[in-house]
């Protein structure tokens, strides 16, 4: 059994909240995460509407696990990620969870909005599958190997 191998028996599923509206953008996210086998539960909401009743546990989403991360695109309908990550970063419940702006958008000002609003990350989504695997890859080696993520109290 490798590290690798070894950290992920002993440890536990790290719970990614996915926001954004592309079918296609979805189904890439959870076909790389997959591809990686990492242990991980990727849950999946179209807007930013459904994000904040996701986040604050409402309605359908009233036993909705506490995401470790949220990957929130920006360009999206009845709420852009803008608004949801002003949102989250407002709300002392919230505030700490890691938010990585995965979005198309090469724009200056969106970059720095983002980080403004304080977003944790910013990265621009490849056209390609095997780029976007790779970043995919990328991410989870960063955040779920090298960073400590908050606890959840």
């Amino acid at each position: 059994m490798n590290e690798n191998e070894k950290i992920l028996k002993w440890s536990r599923p790290v719970e990614i909240l996915l926001v954004d509206d592309s079918p296609a953008d979805v189904a890439l996210t959870q076909e790389a995460f997959s591809d990686n086998k990492l242990c991980n539960k990727l849950n999946v909401v179209n807007d930013g509407v459904e994000a904040l009743e996701y986040l604050h546990k409402r309605g359908q989403y009233a036993s909705a696990p506490t995401p470790d991360i949220i990957l929130l695109d920006l360009n999206m309908p009845r709420k852009d990620g803008r608004e949801v990550l002003a949102e989250i970063k407002a709300d002392d419940k919230l505030k700490y969870i890691p938010v990585v702006i995965m979005t198309v958008s090469k724009d200056d000002r969106d970059i720095l909005e983002s980080y403004r609003l304080h977003a944790n990350c910013y990265i621009k989504k490849p056209v390609k599958f095997a780029e976007f695997v790779q970043v995919v890859r990328s991410l989870e080696n960063f955040w779920f190997s090298v960073v400590t993520l908050p606890s959840k109290k």
